[in-house]
């Protein structure tokens, strides 16, 4: 039996995860094809269970078991009920209604590989169907940014779980010019200013306002650099933040994607756009010939410059500032990546072959010439030896990097087992404290 979009159970539905992503027509298409069942005191599936299909609550409440012992409560009316009920195949503990209970029964492939959002073309923008948003649902704003879009369930789940909320007054500084990047900060209620000095001894210069739903923090996570601007609560301000290990597990890893130089040549064949963010002293000393010079301080100005028909890829001098350009037009909707390593990462075999394909500096290439001449061969394994060296260089920075983030994803995984352990262990001390009780009377 169908649902329909407008009842009461739709407006419910409408607001699980990630349901809440789906543009109108692809949600009502989906309400179409599903079914609500309702059942009293049964399980809605027991550990072991390999049946794919996940389960959302809507109404009533769910009991989650592992050997008799509750671990969880679900209550339809709480955050934790937008999420699937224990999702993981095989089920890993019982879920059994608590009376009277309503639940839906989903595909999982439907769930977590929803057909791409369809965009309608103008010829002077682009715009996405989307479902009108509640403007008190702070959760549903935010599962609808781009970049939320496209986290896998699990990892939304992770985050609303990780998120810490902090409240700043009226002309507090949340963070400013120069301080080290720690947190990852999302505007739950209030209004912030975004302003920036040029040098130290210069005045503020005003960028912009920030709102409910808009998010600040991740170039200083994403580059490793200071940060680059100023952020004052201009109202009494709620925020959300996500410390810099959490974002890089949750957020970035499963956000970025890069792309290595014979992929890049690819897409350019195929028309994809080249975008170098680097500074214009920096692009003049050697470029790809067919990029184009966005630095990374204008990119917020130039979004609409930018054609969204095409993939963008991005470079640099090593691949950070990349990183912190692609997440920005991610969040504007651009199907960005990133060219791996930068421009310092073109492979050494293909020196080359440098002037010839990409590297546009103003001066004849010389490269190739030097085995030709009967003179002193010195120089050119002096130069061959520092490419050496960097490259060895650039390949153990890549394996830090990679262990750092395996370090991370541990140490989130570490925490969430941590917290399932105090939850269990406050049941025990309640079941305890209620035996003894028994036992007494």
């Amino acid at each position: 039996m169908a649902v329909d979009i407008n009842s009461e159970d739709g407006q419910i539905i409408r607001k699980l995860i990630p349901l809440v992503n789906l543009p109108g027509a692809q949600f009502a298409k989906l309400c179409a094809d599903m079914t609500v069942e309702d059942i009293q005191d049964q399980a809605l599936f027991k550990k072991g269970d390999v049946d794919p299909h996940l389960i959302y609550l809507l109404r009533g409440e769910v009991l989650l078991q592992a050997e008799g012992l509750v671990i969880e409560v679900i209550s339809a009316d709480s955050e934790s009920a937008r999420f699937a009920l224990a999702h993981q195949i095989p089920r890993k503990i019982d879920a059994v209604a608590n009376g009277e209970v309503r639940f839906l029964r989903l595909d999982a492939e439907v769930v977590n590989h929803p057909e791409p959002l369809v965009y309608r073309e103008d010829n002077s923008y682009m715009v996405i169907e989307e479902p009108e948003d509640d403007p008190d649902d702070w959760m549903t704003t935010l599962l609808r940014s781009p970049i939320f879009q496209r986290l896998p369930p699990a990892n939304l789940q992770k985050i609303l779980i990780s998120l810490e909320s902090v409240r700043f007054n009226k002309g507090d500084t949340i963070v400013a010019q120069g301080d080290e990047g720690d947190y990852y900060y999302l505007v739950k209620a209030g209004k912030c200013l975004l302003t920036r000095k040029p040098s130290p001894n210069a005045k503020d210069i005003k960028l912009g306002e920030l709102n409910n739903g808009d998010s600040f923090g991740e170039d200083a996570l994403l580059s490793g650099e200071p940060r680059n601007v100023t952020v004052t609560a201009l109202t009494d301000t709620s925020l959300l933040r996500l410390d810099k290990s959490q974002f890089t597990a949750l957020i970035k890893n499963p956000s970025l994607k890069f792309v290595d130089y014979d992929e890049l040549l690819e897409m350019l064949s195929q028309g994809a756009a080249l975008l170098d963010v680097r500074s214009p002293d920096e692009y003049a000393t050697g470029h790809l010939n067919e990029s184009v010079n966005v630095p990374f301080f204008t990119l917020r100005m130039q979004l609409k410059n930018i054609n969204r028909e095409k993939p963008v890829i991005v470079v640099c001098g090593n691949g950070k500032a990349s990183e912190a350009a692609a997440f920005l037009l991610l969040r504007h909707r651009f199907n960005a990546m990133i060219l791996k390593g930068g421009m310092e990462n073109i492979p050494r075999e293909l020196e080359s072959q440098t002037a010839c394909f990409d590297i546009d500096d103003g001066m004849e290439t010389l490269v190739g010439q030097v085995d030709e001449q009967d003179g002193d061969e010195s120089p050119a394994s002096e130069d061959g030896l520092v490419r050496f060296l960097k490259s060895e260089n650039e390949g153990l920075r890549k394996i830090n990097h990679q262990l750092n983030d395996k370090c991370m994803r541990l140490e989130v995984e570490k925490e969430h087992v941590e917290e399932q352990c105090r939850s269990l262990q406050k049941q025990l001390e309640k079941l305890t404290h209620l035996l003894a009780k028994l036992k007494e009377s």
